[in-house]
């Protein structure tokens, strides 16, 4: 049996949802590598981020203790 202009159409609408979402779908699987891929990025400077925390602590304390010396100093 021939089928009608509507079914026809609603085929064809179908087979275009179905190839959008399939692209949709294409699209967040990239997008979740990219993430991944930042993510990784950002774990690799974790170690580089950490040594400087520590070093800007350790010169931040070392600031603290020259300038409570010099107000010691100061108040002789």
């Amino acid at each position: 049996a021939p089928k009608s202009y509507y079914e026809q159409q609603r085929e064809l609408l179908i087979l275009e949802i179905a190839q959008s979402l399939n692209n949709a779908l294409h699209n967040l699987n990239a997008l979740n590598r990219s993430l991944e891929e930042v993510i990784q990025v950002g774990n690799e400077f974790a170690p580089v981020e950490s040594l400087w925390s520590h070093f800007e602590s350790v010169m931040g304390d070392q600031g603290l203790e020259e300038k409570e010396t010099k107000r010691e100093g100061d108040a002789e």
